[in-house]
């Protein structure tokens, strides 16, 4: 047993962690780059200059790349204590230096291990627009225009024509889009790969991002389909609002408040003091204001085809579903009838399993437990790392 298992470390927190780190170190020297006007743009954003740039996937899989670096980082951390110390005490200054830089240059960096090649320059690249209703509707007709053919509805890319390319297209409804980087899948899309195509002068920059925000959509909702889970987090889409009672005019000035989607059926649902409501027609076309208890109604034309996008279903079959976004923006949980349970809860850590049925409908907890569920299960969700 070594001493970082001795220790009973939350791995998957600290590999999230370190991968954090990583990310902001480098977006932040990108920013900084970008500021100075040392690196060139492309499409508005700073390009990544180098060839290479940290990569801390490889830990998902080799927990031994982990403790080699939580190694190294203690090392480091020995050295530069050993130089504070130095630093104030002067009869044993020079011992203290060489043992701090001995330290620090023998520190056991898994170096290759957490280098990659920098796949493209647009790496860190994110769209400046918000996920929303109107970019998922927008994607899904760009896709139809220029994807459907090869890729198929459900993104898997067996269709004939797919089927006849030398190269056979990714499967978009896997786990594809959420172990790449946005930029990466966006230079893909502006200069093509294997059997695509570049769309550089074909698609705008907006109509590539709206492309983006629908893979990840439709993906989230074939998987919800077929396995009635969503396996990979999807957040909730923003959407423009019409409220009575408050100046609230989009779902992300919810910012840290649960959210629950509610799409009108046969009878007018209650407001529910622990979430923020917000009810959606049930006729293609979105209430211009709060119907029945609820203060607050989307008028965004694009709302009902997003939710069905993002839950698999017809929209004919979307009256009376709700949804449950947690504080952080991530959809968790869905209901077909209002009755809420632990069941209920479609996206989960994959440690956490199953929830036992219960024996009786008061076990089942109602909604109260299934909040405490999902409070107690955060997503922790790193773009290229783990995703609960």
């Amino acid at each position: 047993m070594s001493w970082t298992d001795s220790l009973q470390l939350d791995w998957e927190a600290c590999i999230n962690l370190i991968l954090q780190t990583m990310q902001a170190l480098q977006l932040g020297l990108l920013q900084l780059l970008g500021w100075l006007h040392l690196v060139p743009t492309i499409d508005g954003q700073p390009a990544w200059p180098f060839a290479l740039r940290l990569s801390g996937e490889v830990m998902l899989i080799d927990r031994n790349v982990v403790r080699a670096l939580l190694a190294a980082l203690a090392w480091q951390g020995a050295a530069l204590l050993l130089l504070a110390l130095a630093w104030r005490w002067r009869r044993g200054r020079w011992p203290l230096l060489g043992v701090a830089v001995a330290l620090g240059w023998c520190a056991p960096w898994p170096d290759a291990a957490l280098l990659t090649t920098a796949a493209t320059p647009t790496s860190f690249q994110t769209s400046p627009a918000p996920f929303s209703a109107t970019s998922i509707v927008r994607g899904e007709q760009v896709y139809a225009r220029h994807c459907l053919a090869c890729h198929g509805a459900d993104g898997r890319g067996n269709t004939p024509l797919a089927l006849s390319l030398p190269i056979a297209p990714p499967n978009l409804s896997s786990g594809l889009l959420w172990r790449r980087f946005d930029g990466d899948l966006y230079w893909s899309l502006r200069h093509g790969k294997g059997s695509m195509p570049g769309y550089a002068e074909r698609l705008s920059v907006t109509e590539r991002w709206d492309l983006i925000d629908f893979m990840k959509a439709n993906a989230a909702g074939v998987a919800a389909r077929e396995t009635g889970t969503w396996p990979r987090p999807v957040a909730l889409p923003d959407l423009a609002l019409d409220c009575r009672r408050a100046s609230v005019t989009h779902a992300r000035q919810w910012q840290g408040q649960r959210i629950r989607l509610v799409v009108a059926g046969a009878s007018a649902p209650a407001e529910d003091p622990r979430l923020q409501s917000v009810l959606l027609g049930s006729d293609g076309r979105a209430p211009r204001s709060a119907v029945g208890a609820i203060d607050c109604a989307s008028h965004d034309a694009s709302a009902l085809r997003a939710i069905a996008i993002l839950t698999g279903l017809t929209v004919s079959q979307l009256p009376g579903t709700e949804l449950i976004a947690d504080r952080d923006g991530w959809l968790r949980a869905r209901s077909s009838d209002g009755a809420w349970s632990q069941s209920d809860m479609l996206c989960r850590s994959p440690s956490a399993g199953v929830a036992a049925k219960p024996a009786s409908a008061e076990a089942a907890g109602g909604i109260d437990q299934l909040i405490a569920a999902m409070d107690a299960e955060p997503v922790r969700f790193i773009k290229g790392g783990f995703v609960h």
